[in-house]
């Protein structure tokens, strides 16, 4: 068996050492490499360095379930690669298939086994299929499975070594300031051989938490990981990291455990041979989720949590001076990191990431249209007993219905300008299939699936779709066609690599505009974004177009003249200015 390198072994075990004072730290650091790379296998000599070189402005990622697409006759993972090859080619180089694993609730954020495919989606090998034509992303439910799964029905029998798997607390501990995503109990009285157990959940009682306190549960999580990657996986997003260490008496959020947790990941994926990159899921406000880029030794990527309430509240105001406002502030990514930007999810739009960056009065407004358009809201617990929006239960589409004015006939254009501000920004851009195909609100689903969520989680019939595609005046055809079209021509330009230089430009507050440049500074490129109703007048003086080189504008082919005064947008117009095409 191949020896490992003395300069990975001695850097596990210093983050051993740090998260498990009493174990054997040889005998664990072991354990640990062997875990990541079994018999077989061996990681590379050095570590890759932080740089720019793992993404490309040609990278975009769908986000979807695997039976997003149903027919009734084939394997939904057999349509969903469909899709991908006749829709989406050359508009996204990625996909973000949501837990695929066997599940019992949560649409698959309960696992009951990390090393299967959910048989009614397909198996392992329509996977690796898929793999092997697009960047994978794919879900790492590390903080807690299924009350129902193999592991948990072990840990009530008390079998080694799953009779430790899980956390226990006692009821009388102080847990007054756990933060909580949920409104539900957080410990969950159970049975088990060894007496009356109380387990923690952290976000329902059928989703135990694991004890990563204990180290065999992280051995167990390495070799579920590796598994992954010689399956195809190259983004790991860690869901729900933030929770994964417990201390009653603290917030048990983002604990300095957690961080060495997400070092250690960091670390091992720097040493794979393939090019793996690890993605930090944390719904929470700005200063806490960018913590997990850590000093470039945590997450590569982490979400840009606060766009989509900011994209949200631009679009319905007609006024993107707070959307401004935050990007003005907002940090460059470290070398060898990346923002992933978006505006919709699975679970809606979250409102956490909002807190300090809109005020109360204006989130209220937001909550009053989107819930005027069909929308849905979701709380969570505060510790005084209390509780807050934790988000808004909405398709990005139906949201887009309706300004604070009230409806008109801007909706295509409107959503089509909010999912163009994250192809312009700094960051890799990833769009939900629900935003790509301009699906609905789906309050049927809520009714039937008694949960709010569901709104945003329709199961398209893959004939019925391809008939809407087929049609040039639905909304799904027109919407689709825009934005892969948009895509398309931001894969073809250095300046909006997802590290290029961005700068946010002073306009009038109904436009959002940020000045983009290549690495190389060989192209520069204005994106402007009318969130408004209105035409607007950009002086072209606040742009700065050079005078001895030629402008155009990306989008609709129109020449740009340095000499003119202003540059006119239409309603909801979008324009990209450069001087290389």
């Amino acid at each position: 068996m191949l020896k490992k390198p003395t300069t990975l072994n001695a850097r596990v075990s210093e983050f051993l050492s740090f998260l498990y004072p009493d174990a054997d730290i040889p005998a664990l650091t072991a354990q640990a490499i062997e875990a990541f790379w079994p018999e077989g296998q061996s990681p590379r000599k050095r570590p890759r360095k932080p740089d720019n070189s793992l993404w490309s402005q040609r990278d975009a990622v769908l986000v979807t379930y695997g039976d997003s697409l149903i027919d009734g006759f084939h394997k939904p993972l057999d349509l969903l690669s469909d899709f991908l090859e006749t829709s989406m080619r050359g508009v996204m180089n990625g996909v973000h298939i949501l837990p695929f694993f066997p599940f019992t609730s949560d649409d698959g954020f309960a696992v009951t086994d990390y090393r299967k495919v959910n048989p009614s989606l397909g198996d392992w090998p329509d996977i690796e299929r898929i793999s092997a034509g697009t960047h994978l992303m794919s879900d790492l439910v590390l903080n807690h499975v299924s009350s129902q799964g193999t592991w948990f029905n072990a840990y009530r029998q008390g079998q080694e070594p799953y009779d430790k798997f899980f956390y226990e607390a006692d009821p009388s501990d102080d847990l007054s300031a756990v933060v909580r995503p949920r409104t539900t109990p957080l410990l969950q009285e159970v049975e088990t051989a060894m007496g009356i157990r109380h387990v923690w959940c952290t976000f329902s009682h059928d989703q135990i938490d694991l004890n990563f306190a204990n180290p065999e549960v992280l051995l167990e999580i390495l070799r579920i990981i590796r598994l992954h990657i010689d399956k195809g996986v190259r983004i790991v997003r860690l869901d729900a990291v933030a929770f994964v260490w417990k201390e009653p008496g603290t917030s048990s959020i983002h604990l300095p455990q957690t961080h060495a947790i997400v070092k250690l990941l960091r670390l091992l994926s720097d040493y794979c041979a393939e090019p793996v990159i690890l993605l930090t899921e944390t719904n929470v406000p700005k200063a806490e989720n960018l913590s997990y880029f850590g000093q470039c030794d945590e997450a590569h990527s982490i979400y840009n949590f606060p766009l989509p309430p900011l994209i949200l509240h631009a679009m319905l105001s007609g006024s993107a001076r707070l959307l401004s406002a935050w990007q003005r502030a907002m940090p460059p990514a470290p070398l060898g990191c990346a923002y992933l930007n978006f505006t919709a999810s699975h679970d809606g739009v979250g409102m956490r990431p909002a807190e300090g960056l809109i005020p109360p009065e204006e989130i209220d407004r937001i909550i009053q249209t989107v819930q005027s358009s069909g929308g849905l809201v979701s709380m969570r617990a505060l510790p005084d007993g209390g509780q807050s929006v934790y988000e808004l239960n909405t398709a990005f589409f139906s949201a887009m219905a309706r300004t604070f004015d009230g409806e008109d006939e801007h909706q295509i254009a409107r959503f089509v300008c909010s999912q163009t501000i994250p192809m312009s920004q700094e960051g890799i851009p990833a769009f939900y299939i629900h935003s790509m195909l301009a699906t609905p609100n789906d309050l049927e689903a809520v009714e039937r699936r008694g949960m709010n969520r569901a709104i945003n989680r329709h199961r398209w019939d893959y004939p019925t779709l391809r008939a809407r595609l087929a049609d040039p005046g639905s909304d799904q055809s027109r919407v689709l066609s825009a934005l892969s079209e948009r895509l398309r021509i931001r894969s073809r330009q250095p300046a909006f690599h997802p590290n290029a230089t961005q700068f946010t430009l002073p306009l009038d507050h109904r436009v959002f505009g940020v000045w983009r440049q290549s690495l190389d500074r060989s192209q520069s490129i204005f994106a402007l974004h009318n969130v408004s109703k209105d035409t607007v007048e950009v002086k072209s003086e606040l742009l700065n177009l050079i005078a001895d080189e030629a402008w155009v504008d990306l989008l609709s082919g129109e020449r740009v003249t340095p000499e003119t005064d202003t540059v006119a947008l239409g309603p909801y117009q979008c324009r990209w200015i450069t001087n290389r095409f």
